[in-house]
């Protein structure tokens, strides 16, 4: 029996943004959609999505995300799985409630930060936390945490 060369592969439900956990402390998420394109979609149902670095912005009373990398495939002639990566700003949809709320907390001093990409339904959905800037000494008390949390886990396996 020969393999089928289009045989499913396993896809990501969801593209989760860990280094914003990291960097924020992180409160209220809030879930919304995305305006993409074809190209787009595809990249994102396949994985191909990087929300690192990435921020949503208000702008005219929308929000608007910003610095997401879609690995878009090229159709070229000639050059298998040719891409482009494309970070410009994508509109994001929600509600007025939601989008007053994102304003509130811009005028407090809160950052707006994606947190996940989901694409396991008929829709693409991102979801963004309210999140505060972890200053340096915040972060190496987060990694001392998870290093002890780590330790004790491994303690309690060897018994």
């Amino acid at each position: 029996m020969s393999k089928n060369p289009k045989a499913k592969t396993a896809r990501p439900s969801q593209i989760v943004n860990r280094r914003a956990r990291f960097d924020y402390q992180l409160g209220e998420e809030i879930v919304a959609g995305l305006i993409l394109t074809g190209q787009e979609v595809r990249a994102a149902r396949d994985g191909h999505v990087q929300l690192k670095g990435a921020f949503v912005s208000i702008r005219n009373g929308e929000l608007w995300l910003n610095n997401t990398s879609f690995s878009l495939r090229l159709n070229l002639k000639g050059q298998a799985n040719a891409r482009t990566v494309d970070t410009s700003a994508r509109k994001l949809l929600a509600s007025r409630r939601q989008i007053e709320h994102c304003m509130a907390a811009k005028q407090q001093g809160m950052t707006i930060v994606p947190t996940k990409l989901l694409t396991n339904g008929k829709y693409i959905k991102i979801v963004i936390a309210l999140g505060k800037g972890k200053k340096r000494y915040d972060k190496r008390e987060t990694i001392k945490r998870r290093d002890q949390d780590r330790e004790a886990k491994r303690s309690i396996s060897r018994r």
